[in-house]
């Protein structure tokens, strides 16, 4: 048995070298008789509130978080599927393809709304859409675009201004970037023009949200396009230095997920912590401990939601997700 635990540990510490987690934390519980494995595309500080929530509701239960890129995620339970007993993710086409994979447990007992859920094995606990984040001091003469349409003119209107000051997702890199990318094809051919314009004004490229308000904050940046705006909202430091503009054309919002991978031994704490999450997704107004959007509180009229359904999967097709970058790298990288 000592043999197995050893041979185990040198596993784990080989995938977490190839791993390179962006951040790793512990959370003790106070009388903690497990340890519960999360890996997560969502930064420590803004899950850190539902965390220590649910480590007061399960004072047994230790939590060890694991931060990775949301497209790193599934090469880490692909190196070592047994090293993890969660994944949450806001890439919801690529959650969908592990669940798809056989690689989620089948959570009869959990039951949330119907639309929120994948075959009893995938989760949906946030309702966020993809916003345009503006620097505020940048734009403090200038009307804030309120539309795709109406960013490409402003930009368009001053590019010495703008060039170098424009940032978006690396989509081959993000696996949140790579899936708001195709659902905004998808939808409007607006998503190439602005392309095209970010292209000729030499926009930087980026792996996360996080970053990219950072730098907006700072002033590096004046425009950051598809970021997930409850990032910027939750972060008291950057929150009056930016604008957060949810597109009146149309806006793509995501659900992030949670599945119980199903090499799991911690079935039972694994399947509280998704019921912990799917409580506060449905909250009807804002839950103490909850800081990312929930569900029941977030007004979806003039969204247009991205389900959990075998649709996801086509641009995780290789030819096509080929043929998209080209175009993306062909509009963007000038």
């Amino acid at each position: 048995m000592r043999g197995l635990a050893f041979v185990v540990l040198i596993l784990w510490a080989s995938v977490a070298r190839a791993a390179d987690f962006e951040e790793r934390q512990m959370f003790d519980a106070p009388k903690a008789t497990q340890t519960l494995r999360v890996l997560s595309s969502t930064d420590t500080d803004s899950f850190a509130p539902i965390l220590t929530g649910f480590i007061a509701q399960n004072p047994s239960v230790s939590i060890d978080y694991a931060v990775a890129g949301s497209a790193d995620i599934v090469d880490i339970i692909a190196q070592c599927g047994d090293c993890f007993d969660v994944v949450i993710s806001s890439a919801m086409d690529l959650q969908l393809k592990l669940a798809n994979d056989g690689l989620a447990r089948r959570l009869p007992d959990v039951d949330p709304s119907a639309g929120s859920q994948w075959r009893q094995s995938l989760f949906g606990f946030t309702h966020e859409p993809a916003t345009i984040v503006l620097n505020r001091e940048a734009f403090a003469s200038r009307p804030l675009p309120e539309t795709r349409q109406e960013l490409i003119e402003a930009l368009r209107a001053d590019p010495d201004f703008f060039r170098g000051r424009v940032g978006t997702y690396d989509v081959r890199l993000s696996g949140l970037g790579y899936l708001f990318a195709t659902q905004d094809a998808r939808t409007s051919e607006t998503y190439w023009r602005l392309m095209e314009v970010f292209g000729s004004l030499g926009a930087r490229l980026y792996c996360c949200s996080g970053a990219m308000i950072d730098d907006l904050a700072r002033g590096d940046l004046f425009v950051a396009y598809n970021v997930l705006g409850s990032y910027a909202a939750t972060r008291p430091e950057t929150r009056e230095r930016v604008a957060i503009i949810t597109p009146t054309d149309f806006a793509t919002t995501m659900m992030r997920t949670v599945l119980v991978l199903d090499t799991t031994s911690q079935t039972d704490s694994a399947t509280d912590l998704v019921r912990y999450l799917i409580s506060g997704a449905w909250a009807e107004t804002d839950r103490p401990g909850y800081p990312l959007p929930a569900i029941g509180a977030v007004d979806m009229s003039p969204t247009g939601v991205v389900t959990l359904e075998p649709g996801l999967l086509v641009y995780l097709d290789t030819l096509k997700r080929s043929l998209f970058l080209g175009a993306w790298s062909s509009a963007l990288v000038q």
